[in-house]
């Protein structure tokens, strides 16, 4: 019972504790706001589809809030320096793809792989959760699923025009990936979250979307390998 043992031994008000959770927690709260942004900026890339997507950013907001709430409970300053650093390169990518209008790689990004980071950091955290985050944290990974589908339903729709600038973008973003699940490895352990069960459970919502929007199995093996020397 290796997880009851790690959650008997974590001490939420520890000095470690909350200097590796100051960490953790600016990262939740920064994606959030990213998915936030990134929801709004789709509004005016899909402007038929203006009123989901503003609604999807709101959940994103509330999110935000709540994580915040997270922090004030274990009386953590989150590091937003280290965050908004942490978010660097995936932010720099979706914003030169709006700029472009590939609303393709915009979904890759924001769809498919915030999401799935997120859903996967989730799951890992709310076993090992203080009991304030715990109930915060269950009640948000329920709406990543929702905004997951968004991302899927959009791009199976249009699989057949999407399909070569999907593979650019995972060529693009996905080591970018692997290099912030190393980036947080150590904080994470901290917290009781194991690197290998992050990847893991990354690969596999990640690999479940993309074949719920149309890659094979072949296509799925090759596309998740991308940065994989990385981790």
């Amino acid at each position: 019972m290796p997880q009851l043992e790690a959650i008997a031994e974590l001490d939420f008000h520890s000095d470690v504790y909350k200097d590796a959770y100051s960490r953790i927690n600016a990262i939740v709260i920064e994606g959030e706001q990213e998915a936030y942004d990134n929801y709004i900026r789709l509004s005016d890339l899909l402007s038929d589809q203006q009123a989901e997507l503003i609604n999807l950013s709101k959940m994103e907001k509330r999110h935000m809030k709540g994580f915040q709430a997270c922090g004030k409970n274990l009386e953590v300053t989150p590091d937003m320096a280290f965050a908004q650093e942490f978010f660097a390169g995936l932010h720099k990518n979706f914003q030169d793809a709006a700029a472009e209008g590939k609303i393709v790689t915009c979904l890759l990004i924001q769809s498919l792989i915030i999401e799935c980071f997120a859903i996967a950091a989730y799951n890992i955290y709310i076993p090992v959760a203080d009991p304030f985050a715990r109930k915060i944290t269950e009640g948000v990974v329920k709406d990543e699923y929702m905004h997951l589908n968004f991302g899927e339903e959009w791009l199976k729709a249009n699989f057949a025009a999407s399909k070569v600038e999907l593979e650019a973008a995972n060529a693009q973003n996905l080591p970018l990936v692997w290099k912030m699940l190393n980036q947080v490895a150590e904080d994470a352990a901290v917290l009781g979250m194991e690197k290998d069960a992050l990847v893991e459970d990354f690969m596999i919502a990640y690999g479940e979307a993309l074949s719920n929007i149309g890659f094979s199995t072949r296509d799925i093996m090759r596309m998740s390998a991308y940065g994989l020397k990385t981790v």
